[in-house]
């Protein structure tokens, strides 16, 4: 008899199927203040400045557990994604970690490059 797929199996492949078809695709800001929809920051904080390191890794937290496939690519910026990684990557779920770092290889290159 063949195993049910474990609860992060089913996270992962939600997650996957959410990711946009490459990196590039991700034109979101670099600089200012943002202001996430209800769907994405439904407990927090809503607005963020991207200025300021804290509130930007924060900002990148939400959207990467929340965001569907129109919010990743509208809210996350390509460069942004890349610089922060190898902070982020400890940051988020193990289940987003592995699925953005499985399907974008400059990702999981970012992070051991900097180890």
């Amino acid at each position: 008899m063949a195993s049910q797929p474990g609860l992060s199996d089913l996270r992962s492949a939600k997650l996957a199927r959410r990711l946009p078809a490459g990196l590039s695709e991700l034109a979101g800001p670099e600089h200012g203040t943002v202001s996430l929809p209800l769907h994405l920051a439904w407990s927090g904080l809503t607005t963020f400045d991207l200025d300021r390191p804290r509130l930007r890794m924060s900002y990148y937290r939400v959207v990467l557990a929340e965001g569907q496939r129109d919010d990743l690519v509208r809210y996350l910026n390509h460069d942004l994604l890349l610089g922060l990684w190898p902070t982020l990557r400890s940051l988020v779920s193990r289940d987003v970690r592995e699925v953005w770092e499985s399907s974008f290889g400059e990702l999981a290159r970012s992070a051991h490059g900097a180890e």
